[in-house]
């Protein structure tokens, strides 16, 4: 293999662009995937079975299909409808949607793993709907799932290489660039590889650390 450390030098500059992109997606999509997992799994909760089916089916739906299929959908179908988004809002879109199917299910545990008696006491003390969610049942719950969020954080950080198939720049798609431009491959490749490892393996091992910290 003939290395080149100027070729890693030479793609730097397409490495910084790349790596901001990846972290834009990677945060939006966390936000998105957090608020609407936990949209979902509140309206799983609902009284009514005419809620509950409804989001059932869309996120069973979601959650059965592709990445890559719903990325396309979106960016190739919906302009079809009128309904057009830049390629970056697309693949922020698509990520948080989809792992909102995951987040909710994560949500969904942490409620019911919240002893009987936090709901029994908020009755005894006549507590709305509303103050026994946001002051009793939440708090519980998103402290014991935090570790279980954080592992589906670094699962889109290792999706967002999925979004070059809709022509956004991020690490996969800057060095697949640089490659064609420069038809250098090995080193590109190579040092995103390792910037992957370098991101996923600290944040898994913090992730460690809260779920010995909060979960006990």
């Amino acid at each position: 293999m003939n290395w080149d450390w100027n070729a890693v030098r030479d793609f730097m500059p397409y490495f910084w662009d790349g790596l901001a992109v990846s972290l834009q997606a990677l945060l939006l999509g966390s936000l998105i995937s957090f608020g609407l997992g936990l949209v979902w799994a509140l309206l799983m909760r609902a009284p009514t079975r005419w809620i509950r089916w409804p989001v059932g089916i869309v996120t069973e739906f979601v959650r059965d299909t592709p990445l890559l299929v719903q990325l396309f959908f979106l960016f190739y179908v919906l302009p079809e409808w009128g309904l057009t988004f830049a390629a970056l809002t697309t693949g922020v879109l698509a990520i948080g949607l989809h792992y909102s199917t995951y987040t909710m299910q994560v949500y969904r545990a942490g409620i019911e793993a919240v002893p009987v008696g936090q709901w029994e006491a908020a009755t005894a003390l006549n507590l709305p709907v509303r103050r026994t969610w946001t002051a009793v049942i939440l708090p519980q719950a998103i402290r014991r799932v935090v570790p279980a969020l954080g592992n589906y954080v670094i699962a889109m950080l290792k999706d967002t290489p999925i979004l070059m198939a809709i022509t956004v720049l991020e690490l996969l798609g800057q060095a697949r660039l640089f490659s064609q431009q420069n038809f250098r491959f090995t080193e590109p490749i190579t040092v995103i590889g390792v910037a992957f490892i370098l991101i996923s393996y600290p944040a898994s091992l913090l992730i460690r650390a809260l779920e010995r910290r909060l979960v006990r």
